[in-house]
Parts: structure tokens; sequence; C-alpha cells
């Protein structure tokens, strides 16, 4: 009997182990020495990562999206010239954790920074900044992309002349039940909101109401919704705060905004990134510029959200960061610093505590898991 509980305990613990083992994808800028996207096995029992592969000679791959079946991976290609910007796909070896290169196609506009992809995996969109636009591909079974069936070019500015002068489309994100996609644009200090009919050969049409509007000036950057469904988060670039809105139906109704800073930070702002904790107790965003900080927050039960901490990232320019799927762990890219800092997170106050472990890669800027 006691032999039979010790085996039990034993194939309980390889189980768990197991059931916290996910891929860790990375993509890079390419121009310090990086091979492109790199691939890590994360255990987030333990909070420790293993290189599995990587990329060879793939240019800028900032931006990653993996498609819903686990079989494919996308990234953007994000460059300086005109007219080069792209989409490539690539199929994912769950057995050997290595990427194979499918096919690429032009992103529609400059300088791409965002992909996503639908829950049917027919189709991806993508966000060109320097463009300001954005593009919708066909997806085939083999995980190929077919050229764009759609690319809506956006127009306008708004009050800061410097990073204002155009639109500047900086994501494309999917609602929880895939029938709309919003599209913040920094330059037009506007979420822009669509229908998506994953069965129409166009599948975006404007929705009614078509954006939501920044505060002028304000430069709307990453948007993320609540696990319940029931409220999104913005957060803005330029003034380093987070507009919070009610969600319903494709509709965003303004809360309230909150600095991602201390009252008393003087200095540069640059925010980039904002996410949720796997139980929507928790949202965090990171602050470029000056800062070089994960601010985190309380949210409470009408979605208004209340400061927690603002930790250094131990590196800088954190252009983007993830919880994993657990929850246990936070992991921010130092873009700057060519380092992911792992910091353990507390489920029950949020807080956040840095484990001395880093992965070291060169100019990291996009984090995405998919399971083992």
């Amino acid at each position: 009997m006691r032999t039979l509980f010790i085996l039990l305990v034993c194939v309980l613990m390889v189980s768990v182990s197991y059931a916290q083992s996910f891929y860790l994808f990375i993509g890079t800028y390419t121009n310090n020495g990086s091979k492109g996207i790199y691939v890590y096995r994360f255990d987030a029992s333990t909070g420790k990562a293993e290189w599995v592969s990587n990329t060879d000679s793939l240019v800028n791959p900032s931006y990653l999206a993996l498609a819903p079946n686990k079989k494919y991976v996308y990234a953007v290609t994000e460059t300086a010239r005109n007219n080069a910007g792209s989409i490539s796909a690539f199929s994912f070896d769950k057995v050997t954790g290595k990427l194979t290169f499918i096919n690429k196609q032009s992103s529609g506009g400059d300088n791409p920074c965002y992909v996503a992809v639908h829950k049917s995996t027919q189709w991806v969109t993508v966000g060109n900044y320097s463009g300001g636009s954005l593009s919708v591909y066909p997806v085939n079974k083999n995980g190929s992309l077919e050229p764009f069936a759609q690319n809506i070019q956006n127009s306008g500015s708004s009050i800061n002349k410097q990073r204002q002068e155009k639109a500047h489309v900086h994501a494309t994100v999917f609602s929880p039940d895939y029938k709309y996609l919003f599209v913040p644009d920094l330059g037009l200090d506007k979420v822009m909101i669509y229908n998506f009919d994953a069965k129409a050969q166009k599948p975006l049409t404007p929705a009614e109401p078509a954006f939501a509007s920044s505060t002028a000036g304000n430069g709307p950057r990453h948007f993320e919704f609540h696990p319940n469904k029931k409220f999104a988060y913005l957060l803005e670039e330029l003034t380093g705060t987070i507009a919070v809105y009610a969600y319903k139906k494709g509709a965003l109704n303004f809360i309230e905004r909150v600095s991602s800073h201390p009252l008393n930070f003087k200095g540069n702002i640059g925010s980039a990134d904002i996410h949720l904790s796997p139980d929507g107790k928790f949202l965090y965003a990171s602050n470029r510029g000056d800062a070089n900080s994960i601010a985190s927050y309380k949210v409470n039960e009408n979605g208004r959200l209340s400061a927690l901490n603002f930790d250094s990232t131990l590196g800088k320019t954190p252009r983007n960061f993830m919880i994993d799927p657990t929850g246990n762990y936070l992991l921010v890219a130092n873009q700057a610093t060519n380092n992911i800092v792992i910091f353990k997170r507390d489920k029950l106050t949020g807080a956040l505590k840095a484990t001395g472990d880093e992965i070291k890669v060169p100019t990291p800027v996009c984090l995405q898991m998919m399971k083992d």
C-alpha cells in the first residue's frame, strides 16, 4: 500500500511539473548580434529557463503571435526602409522546439510592430506603426499566409507635432469573442474599432461607434481586456497613463485614467506594455524613458485601479513583458540592456520580487509562451 502511495505521489509530481512547463518565444531586434527568434523552455514551478533553439538571420522579428492551435508562429519584420515591412509565418515542432520558416508577405506598410491571430487560425492581423495602417491576411491550412485581403490606411494627426504628425497604428487586438478588432493609434489619439466577420473575404468593417478617443497628446499604444470581459485597459505611451473602460459588445465607455508613474516622478516618459494577471486581480504596466519600471495595481470590482508598487526592471527600456499562464512569474524584456529579468509574483498581493535569474538575449523586445 505504501509503495502504491509513493508511486501515485511521484506521478502527481511529474504531472504538476509537466503542467507548468512552457515554451518561451523571444522576439528581438537583430542589429546587436541577435539571430532573430529565440526559443526557451520555461518551468513555471521554478522560474528557470533553458535555451532550446533559435532562428538564423531573420531581420528584426520585433513582435510575435502564436496560433491558438500551437502549430504556427507569426513574426513581423520591422525595418526602417520604405516598403520593406513584412510578416513571416513559421511552423513549430513541439517535440524538438524548433521553428521552420514557411513564407512571408508584405505587411502593407512601414515598420509593422504588432501581429495577432484569430481564434479560428484562419486570419492574421498586422499593425504598421510608421505606415499608419493595418492589414488582414487569410491563412492556409499549412499555416502559410496569403497576400493581405484588406489594408486600411488611417489618416490624421494630433497635438504632439514630433510623435503625432500622422497616423501610427500600434496594436491590433481582438475582443474576447473575436467579433471585434481594436486598433490603438498613437498618432490619432484614438482606438479604432472594427467589426470582424471571419467568414467574409474582407472581414473588417467600421463598428458603431467606430472609435474611442483618448485625451489629445496621450498616444494610445497597447490594449488589454480583463478576463471577466467587462473591462478594458489602454496604455497611453506619451503621457504614461492608463485609461480604464467598461466594455460591452464592441463599445468602450470611459471610467477613469491613472498614472503609470509615481505622483512625484520627474523625467522622460515612454510607457510600453500592459497586462493583467490570469485571475484578473492585478494589472501591470511597463515604463521606459527614465523610469525603467513595472507599475502594479490592484483591480477593484468596478474595474478601477489602485496603485500598489513601482518596481525597477533591473535593466533599461522594458519594451515588453509577460505573466506566465500559471501567474507565478512575470518576465520583463529590457531592450537596451539585453536581459530578460524574471520576477516571482505573490498571487495574493500582486507584489513582485526578483528571483536573481535572467535570460541573456541581444535586444529582446517581445515575449510569448506556449504550453510545452
